[in-house]
């Protein structure tokens, strides 16, 4: 587990959901999809929005700001204008918490 930082307890992200979380002073979005648990940076390229108030469908998350969406598995947005791409984080689930390596 070298790396990894412990961010929530699975209970707390039911499947749908998501929460902005710290990593090592990094604000990294962390997402329930079906069970699956995903992470990227949480703050919008466009205007620094706050991505978990937007809305979660599948693995794209859209900006509740001015609706870009973004792939979780891979931080990339599709936007009016170019974006520049959000770090993804390696997610691991262990005893009832949710791990994020941090970069």
């Amino acid at each position: 587990m070298d790396g990894f930082e412990r961010v929530a307890d699975v209970a707390s992200v039911p499947p749908g959901t998501m929460l902005s979380v710290r990593v090592r002073g990094e604000e990294v979005l962390l997402a329930n999809v079906e069970g699956n648990f995903y992470a990227m940076g949480a703050v919008c390229t466009h205007q620094r929005w706050d991505l978990s108030e937007g809305a979660l469908e599948g693995t794209k998350v859209t900006c509740a700001g001015h609706g870009s969406v973004w792939d979780l598995a891979t931080g990339k947005a599709v936007f009016d204008e170019p974006l520049e791409d959000l770090p993804v984080y390696e997610v691991m689930v262990a005893g009832g918490s949710v791990l994020v390596r941090a970069r």
